[in-house]
């Protein structure tokens, strides 16, 4: 009897290390899950928990449940609740409903990073390949700037895009609309040594008047090398770059809120916000734009992360949802979706929208 229970006992301890371990997962995912979920304030340092990689979040719990094989039940639903939570509200999984109208238009948001197509051999084909697939009314660019200086003459492939467009370029920013485009204005954010700036247009599309905004809010990419390599000796540095970001949302949000489009009755018209808003949107960024009563389409109607940003990086996967299109109330998502990773480090986003929601 006692040769049998000395051979149990590495078994036994094996299982209690992994009961223990499981333990720790699921209570490490839930705290995460509780810190990072919208709302919780804006604390630089849970706002940097939002840009680390997934993989590092998820790799513990799916290890819990590879442990919870060996256990009873109990144990694999408490591994896979672990698991669930980071891969749910921590990774930022959307379960949106498709919703109808009258007035489709189609919006693309498109980071195209000119200065890397200027360097890439047919970089510039790339990107008009990608824009020609979507085949949208309305795009909005950022990081254009090698197609608004004027220092080198349109590249063809970006004149194909633009040829049945009307088109509206200032700075970093293009605005291009198959429908009429009226008063275009860049308007100033925050921090003018970034020259940071947006543009704000009115689209026609028949005679429905729209409120269409593009915006690149400042990168996190200094704040976060700084945080990752020099330790808390970067921490300062991601502090004032979060800051700045934040601020820039703020001052977006109060002139949406002083100077709103109205009609002939006084009613607001409806609202479009897409760029590359450098904020995922569980992030105060972004939350404070959605808290003028503004949606996220991707959340509104897609199923899945709708990540944009992190395949020019390694391990070469997307890794986070930085671009955005945000719609006013009374617009009507009815499907959105992420192109191609050929043409720019950003995955452009498309959207089909119902100017008037049912």
């Amino acid at each position: 009897m006692s040769e049998v229970r000395i051979a149990a006992r590495p078994s036994t301890v094996l299982q209690s290390l992994g009961r223990f371990l499981i333990t720790v997962f699921l209570l490490c995912a839930l705290g995460l899950a509780l810190t990072v979920r919208p709302g919780t304030g804006d604390a630089w340092w849970i706002e940097l928990l939002r840009y680390a990689p997934y993989p590092i979040y998820l790799v513990p719990t799916l290890l819990g449940l590879l442990l919870s094989l060996t256990l009873g039940w109990f144990w694999r639903i408490m591994a896979l609740a672990g698991v669930a939570l980071i891969a749910i509200p921590v990774m930022g999984l959307a379960h949106g409903t498709p919703q109808t109208g009258s007035g489709h238009l189609r919006v693309m948001t498109y980071n195209i990073k000119s200065y890397r197509a200027d360097e890439k051999p047919g970089g510039y084909a790339l990107i008009a390949e990608e824009v020609l697939r979507h085949n949208p009314d309305v795009i909005v660019m950022q990081d254009a700037n090698r197609l608004t200086d004027g220092h080198a003459p349109m590249p063809e492939a970006m004149k194909r895009v633009f040829a049945p467009h009307q088109v509206y370029m200032r700075g970093q920013y293009v605005v291009a609309s198959r429908h009429p485009l009226r008063g275009c204005r860049v308007n100033p954010l925050p921090e003018a040594e970034h020259n940071a700036r947006y543009v704000r247009c009115t689209v026609r599309v028949g005679t429905q008047a729209v409120d269409l905004v593009t915006v690149h809010f400042i990168s996190p990419r200094d704040g976060l090398n700084a945080a990752r390599h020099e330790r808390l000796d970067g921490v300062d540095e991601w502090k004032q770059n979060f800051a700045v970001r934040l601020k820039q949302a703020r001052q977006l949000v109060r002139d949406l809120t002083e100077t709103p489009l109205l009609d002939s009755r006084g009613m607001a018209q409806p609202l479009i916000v897409a760029g590359d808003l450098n904020a995922p949107e569980s992030s105060p960024v972004v939350q404070s734009l959605l808290a003028l009563g503004l949606r996220d389409a991707w959340s509104s109607a897609a199923i899945g992360y709708g990540y944009t940003h992190g395949h020019s990086l390694r391990p070469n996967i997307d890794l986070l949802r930085i671009d955005h299109i945000l719609v006013s109330p009374q617009v009507g998502v009815e499907r959105t979706f992420v192109g191609g990773t050929e043409g720019s480090e950003h995955r452009p986003v498309i959207t089909d929208l119902w100017l008037s929601r049912i």
